[in-house]
């Protein structure tokens, strides 16, 4: 067996971006600009093209067994990498060379032919990797028991949900034996349960010798999945460490400036609908923006928004997360009763909903914040997973009085009672 799986040299990837010279404000000025680049010379509008580098000189290797993660921000080269891993591009420049069988999960449904039936889906894939068919009879039933899918195995994947469609996926990925297993974010369609899964058998893969690739925004996913990852920056490796040292640099970089965090309107996203974020801020009691807080002081976690629209049963809500990305708890503003029913419907307008944590909840530490604006698990308008993050300074909380540090992530202070009790006879 080789003693590398995957080794990357020095990669770079290469896009020429068409980009307009001149922004237009209206659709008519877009239109009438349109027209009259028929009557100039050469008939072109006023375009010019931008080189932009997807990655840029890239180089690492992982081992049978190793299992990697990488992180990085929307935009970093992740997904890219993964494409020319996967041989769906080429690299403009430098070496990636793969020792084994690849099966790749970058979307929902890779590798499927949506006219086929889940069981034709599973010999096909099977036979894409060189397996031969007595070897896909032996993993067959183990397949499609994990998907979950038995009931629609003999249906065209085209009618499958896209839970469905990643439960298969994966299924195949993972049982089929590659050598080399690539996971994007696609996980991220399944439930709690089926990613649970997931991880477990993508543990499995990398005990049974197997080199695992694994992409996500999911921090804690990394953490508990990958001893080892890698962050990208603007196309670029800028640490491969420990999981936990990849995570701290992600998350906390910058952390004297993230106590506030302002959207601009053209970096929203198209499924925003009618909720617009404006701006989020930690504030300290008296009501200043702070990227430090007392652990003995109460504080509060502030989001501005607009809705442009009447929208019913509009919830907006704080994820905050350690500074290793794991979840501690979630709050939303109809939590309580009487919002829930005053704010039954947001009516069009701008608001503030005022997220008020007590004094002496948190440790000493770094924390992160995201946000969400949902309507239940119908609809989500608005997702930043990591918005803004702060500091607890514990000076003057609880348990302050010893020398020792106290660990965890939560210093409440709890009512106690001390009783004496009557001397006992012999």
């Amino acid at each position: 067996m080789s003693t590398i799986a995957i080794r990357v040299e020095n990669l770079s990837k290469k896009y020429e971006i068409t980009v307009g010279k001149y922004r237009h404000d209206t659709l008519r000025d877009q239109i009438s600009d349109g027209i009259s680049s028929l009557f100039r010379s050469n008939g072109r509008p006023h375009t010019e093209r931008e080189t932009f580098w997807a990655l840029k000189d890239v180089s690492f290797e992982v081992k049978p067994g190793e299992v990697l993660g990488i992180i990085g921000q929307n935009g970093a080269g992740k997904s890219t990498l993964l494409k020319i891993l996967s041989r769906i591009t080429e690299p403009t420049a430098g070496l990636a060379d793969i020792y084994g069988r690849v099966r790749s999960l970058l979307e929902v449904g890779t590798g499927f032919h949506s006219e086929l039936t889940g069981r034709e889906n599973i010999y096909l894939n099977g036979a894409i990797l060189g397996m031969k068919k007595a070897e896909i009879d032996r993993k067959f039933d183990e397949i499609v028991d994990f998907s979950g899918v038995e009931k629609f195995i003999d249906t065209p994947v085209k009618r499958y949900s896209s839970g469905m469609y990643v439960r298969l996926a994966f299924a195949v990925a993972a049982h089929l034996e590659p050598e080399i297993l690539i996971v994007d974010e696609v996980l991220a369609v399944g439930d709690a349960s089926f990613q649970a899964k997931c991880l477990n058998r993508m543990q499995d893969v990398g005990k049974e010798g197997r080199a695992v690739l694994f992409v996500s925004h999911n921090m804690s996913a990394v953490l508990r999945l990958c001893p080892e990852a890698i962050l990208l920056k603007a196309g670029k490796v800028v640490l491969r460490a420990p999981s936990s040292t990849v995570i701290g640099q992600y998350l906390n970089s910058g952390t004297e400036s993230q106590a506030e965090r302002v959207w601009r309107e053209e970096e929203l996203p198209g499924t925003c609908g009618p909720f617009r974020p404006i701006g989020i801020r930690v504030c300290s009691s008296g009501g200043a923006v702070t990227d430090v807080v007392r652990s003995s002081q109460a504080f509060s976690i502030e989001i501005e928004y607009q809705v442009r629209e009447p929208v019913p049963d509009l919830r907006v809500g704080i994820y905050l997360y350690s500074s290793l990305g794991e979840l501690l708890f979630m709050s939303f503003d109809r939590d309580d009763v009487a919002h829930h029913k005053r704010y039954a419907i947001r009516t069009p307008g701008y608001y503030v909903s005022r997220c008020h944590v007590p004094a002496n909840l948190l440790n000493r530490g770094i924390f992160v914040v995201g946000i969400s604006a949902s309507v239940s698990k119908v609809c989500r308008y608005f997702w930043d997973q990591y918005c803004v993050n702060f500091t607890v300074d514990e000076t003057g909380g609880v348990a302050t009085q010893w020398t020792e540090d106290r660990g965890g992530f939560f210093r409440p202070a709890f009512d106690w009672d001390i009783e004496p009790l009557p001397p006992t006879g012999c």
